[in-house]
Parts: C-alpha cells; sequence; structure tokens
C-alpha cells in the first residue's frame, strides 16, 4: 500500500512537514540518513531569536510523533533514488546496519568500554566513541554503533557489557523500496566547507573553528558543566575572534549571502557573555545583517562591554606565539590591524545538502522551489533559513501537498 506522503528528511524542517500531515489525518513515513532525528537543531547549543535550548523546538514534535501512528519513522536511510510520477513514485533506500537494537535502553556501557573514536560530524575535533548516542536530544533514544569506526567482532567488548543483547556487530546494510503519492525534501543544508579559504588555515589551526563546531563545542561544555577550553591546549580563552562572509558573498566561494551568519555570530557572543564574563569577543564584518527579531539580538550586542563589532574583512589568518593572528581593515578608523586572538571562529557560508541526481538546481546550487509535480522541496535546502523561517516554511509546504489532493 502505497504512503500518501513521503518526507526526506528527519531535521526540524522534516519533523515539522511530517507532524502536521500526519494531524490533519495523512499516513506518512520520515526518512533521515543519520542515526537520529532533529538534524543540526539537535546539536545547537540554543538557537535565536529567544536563544531557545534545541529542547525548545524538539521535544514536543518528538512526543507528537511518538503519539501519532500515522507517522513512521526511519533512521540510517539514505534515498538512493527516485522513479514514478505524481501520485504513484517508487523510491529506493539504503538502510545502514543496524547495529543496536531497539532493546538498548540507553545505559552507556558501550561507549564507556569502547576503544574507537569517530570525528565530530561536522569537524575535524574528535568527540564521540564508536559507540555513541546524539549529543543533543536524542531521538531515538537509544545508542548507535558507527558501522565506519567499529571493528566489530575483532573488538568485541561492547558485547561484553551488554546485558540486554541489544548489540548486533554482525548486522548488514539492506534496501526497501517505498511507494508514495507525494514527496516533500526537506534534505537542509551544510557548512560551506572552510578548507578551501586557504588564507583563513582552517586546515592547519586547532584554534581556527567553524561556527557550527564552535556551537558544539559550546553546548557540550553546557551539558557537561565543564569550562570552554582552546582546542590546541585545553586553556581558558580570553580573547575570541568571530569572522563574518567567511566564504559568503565572494565570488571566489559562494556569491550569495546566507542569511544566518550574523545573526549566529551575536548570538555566540552573547552566549559567552553570559556564561563566560571573562572573555571578550569581537564580531568582523562587512554588513551586519540582522533582520526581523533577530535586531534585538544586535541591540543587545552593542550595549554589552564585553562585544565588539569592528567593520572589515578580515583579509588573513595565520599562527602566532601564543595564539592566531588576524589580519584586517578596520574600515572605520581608516587602518590595517594585525591582532593577536586566543581563538577564531570562522561564520562560514550555507550550501544545499547533497542535492538528489535529477533534481532542478538554481545558480546558487539550491533546490529549486518547484520540481516536477508531486515533489515538494521545504525550507533550507531551497535557500538559507534561520529555525523560525523554516518551521514557517515546512508547515506551508505540508499545506501545499495537502491542496494539491483537493484540487
Amino acid at each position: 500500500m502505497a504512503l500518501q506522503t513521503l518526507v526526506i528528511g528527519g531535521g526540524i524542517s522534516g519533523i515539522t512537514a511530517a507532524v502536521e500531515l500526519a494531524d490533519a489525518g495523512q499516513e506518512l513515513m520520515l526518512l533521515e540518513k543519520d542515526a537520529y532525528l532533529g538534524g543540526h537543531v539537535s546539536q545547537f547549543n540554543n538557537y535565536f531569536p529567544k536563544l531557545c535550548p534545541p529542547s525548545c523546538g524538539l521535544e514536543i514534535n518528538y512526543r507528537r510523533i511518538r503519539s501519532n501512528a500515522r507517522i513512521t519513522f526511519q533512521t540510517g536511510a539514505e534515498v538512493k533514488s527516485i522513479s514514478g510520477v505524481d501520485g504513484d513514485f517508487r523510491v529506493l533506500v539504503a538502510l545502514k546496519a543496524g547495529m543496536i537494537s531497539n532493546s538498548c535502553t540507553s545505559c552507556g556501557l558501550c561507549a564507556e568500554v569502547c576503544p574507537e573514536e569517530r570525528p565530530f560530524k561536522l569537524g575535524r575535533t574528535k568527540g564521540e566513541k564508536a559507540a555513541y548516542i546524539n549529543n543533543g536530544l536524542s531521538f531515538p533514544a537509544k545508542y548507535n554503533i558507527d558501522p565506519e569506526v567499529c571493528k566489530k567482532e575483532a573488538c568485541g567488548k561492547c558485547l561484553e557489557v551488554c546485558d540486554y543483547e541489544a548489540i548486533h556487530l554482525d548486522a548488514l546494510p539492506t534496501e526497501m523500496e517505498i511507494k508514495a503519492g507525494k514527496i516533500i525534501l526537506a534534505t537542509g543544508w551544510s557548512p560551506y566547507d572552510a578548507a578551501l579559504i586557504e588564507n583563513y588555515s582552517y586546515s592547519d589551526e586547532a584554534d581556527v573553528l567553524t561556527n557550527m563546531e564552535f556551537e558544539r563545542l559550546t553546548a557540550a561544555c553546557g551539558r557537561e558543566n565543564k569550562k570552554l577550553e582552546r582546542p590546541s591546549d585545553g586553556k581558558s580563552p580570553k580573547r575570541i575572534a568571530f569572522v563574518q562572509c567567511a566564504g559568503s558573498r565572494d565570488e571566489n566561494h559562494l556569491p550569495y549571502c546566507s542569511a544566518v551568519c550574523c545573526s549566529a555570530s551575536v548570538k555566540h557572543a552573547l552566549s559567552l557573555a553570559e556564561s563566560y564574563p571573562d572573555i571578550t569577543t569581537e564580531i568582523f564584518y562587512i554588513d551586519l545583517r540582522l533582520s526581523g527579531r533577530n535586531e534585538k539580538l544586535l541591540n543587545k550586542a552593542e550595549d554589552s562591554s564585553l562585544v565588539t563589532l569592528t567593520k572589515g574583512k578580515v583579509g588573513r589568518i595565520e599562527h602566532a606565539d601564543g595564539g592566531v593572528l588576524l589580519e584586517v581593515e578596520d574600515i572605520l578608523k581608516g587602518k590595517k590591524r594585525r591582532d593577536l586572538f586566543d581563538m577564531v571562529v570562522l561564520a562560514t557560508g550555507l550550501v544545499c545538502a547533497d542535492p538528489l541526481p535529477g533534481l532542478a538546481l538554481n545558480e546558487a546550487g539550491f533546490l529549486k522551489p518547484v520540481q516536477e509535480a508531486g515533489i515538494f522541496p521545504a525550507s533550507s535546502c531551497k535557500r538559507p533559513m534561520d529555525v523560525s523561517t523554516s518551521v514557517k516554511d515546512a508547515t506551508a509546504t505540508a499545506l501545499k501537498t495537502m491542496k494539491r489532493d483537493h484540487e
């Protein structure tokens, strides 16, 4: 039997579209290629404009998924191809090996004994064992094993401590075909590769982080009640620089504005001012583009003695004794500066996350809002959006699929 709708992408946008459709009476499935629902938002420390923690937007939606039998979901599911026509689509899905079953009680013993480490998904920093649970609000609430890192039977330490026979190291990947009438694409965004910005030394300097790496680092500090430390030597930073438009508004990289970077950096600076009053921050920008309710964040930053806003494009970042050296043109003061910071955070731009072959893209590489009949892109796979805008767009996209059903 065919589903009425298939939602591809289990981040905040895909979840929103799914629960809205299910509440309206539709039978649907939600697919996510990672091991957990929640996407980027589940990894956040907080998000604007209210600086809410991830649980603020995700917990109620997870509850709605659990309580609505019209929704089924599948994690570790990567779409390989889409065929068919409006009302009769066939979607081929590859399922990763499920090495921990739903018998898992989330006791964490497997992670305690696991000797292998996996890198953060969005960066170079090690931070999780091969047996891991999502660092944010986890759904499903169970551990997972990364098959690309796990030594399987050659190690087997996790088998020795699991009392519930939840671990299956011999599990294999499979495939399944899904039939659906409509498809919503909520595949989201990825950060631009900072290693491509050679003059910013991202690949060489441990203390030069992307904004998403910094987000995860501060989120982990908050959850684990530990202080923020500099990656290179574990020392507490005193000065942190935020570099705007790292790849965005640059013909050599991304010619467009990524829309959310200014708000994200101002949010970071304000969060640091609240949690670490001994840290000062400086935001280097071309133009500060905060709109709507996010302007209130800018007003707070302007009033903070711990935050400095400097108009000027950073030209170079390089290693120096004791920190990271920035070369920047201070526009308002009419001079060039070479200044030392303990850490640098790059506000990398947003790109469309791994668009499926055959889909129509615009000149910026995002999905065109109008695909073939019956396929509806939603939220930040169409253009850069913040969380609030993404949720609104996902709801509107769900309404569009229902409107087509009633025409």
